[in-house]
């Protein structure tokens, strides 16, 4: 890519964004940040409840990742954010304007298998039904690209380059 862009790796929990975010980032030659890592103490605990995060909880958390995102404006950097709600997004490109988003997708079944099979996550399988719920797709009016998480992590990462190549060059 010509200017090296802040890219949001996005989707609901289980689609390997923790897995393809540090794939992408070294194909890339940038940082890569862990989403999971800004959540303060009172969101992992709800969620390793079982309980669904709300607006009110994800606000803060996203300020976060907004702050880091700006603060990587012009030198590039891949972070981690399920990013749901164009709402989300929104509020991610308002702290970080030249952000572009990966939209991590896959149907149902083969997430919620990958959920079941990872080990020491605290998000657990019950709550798929609520990402899936809260999940507003990009808009074509929204910079970014999505790629089916169907296959390995090295081809998954490979598809997304390409397909990010395609929107920033």
């Amino acid at each position: 890519m010509s200017t090296p862009h802040v890219v949001v790796v996005m989707g609901v929990a289980g689609t390997g964004k923790s897995t393809v975010g540090p794939l992408l980032a070294a194909a890339l030659g940038v940082p890569y940040a862990e989403g999971d890592d800004f959540h303060p103490p009172a969101n992992i605990a709800r969620m390793s409840a079982g309980i669904p995060l709300e607006d009110a909880d994800r606000w803060p958390w996203l300020d976060a990742i907004g702050r880091w995102a700006h603060g990587r404006a012009g030198l590039g950097g891949v972070v981690s954010s399920s990013a749901l709600k164009r709402a989300y997004r929104d509020r991610l490109r308002a702290a970080a304007p030249g952000a572009v988003f990966l939209h991590l997708t896959g149907d149902r079944a083969l997430i919620g298998r990958r959920m079941a099979e990872r080990k020491g996550h605290f998000m657990p399988p019950a709550l798929l039904d609520s990402q899936f719920a809260a999940l507003e797709n990009l808009e074509p009016d929204e910079p970014g690209v999505s790629v089916d998480v169907s296959g390995t992590p090295q081809g998954i990462t490979a598809r997304a380059v390409a397909a990010l190549r395609r929107l920033m060059d």
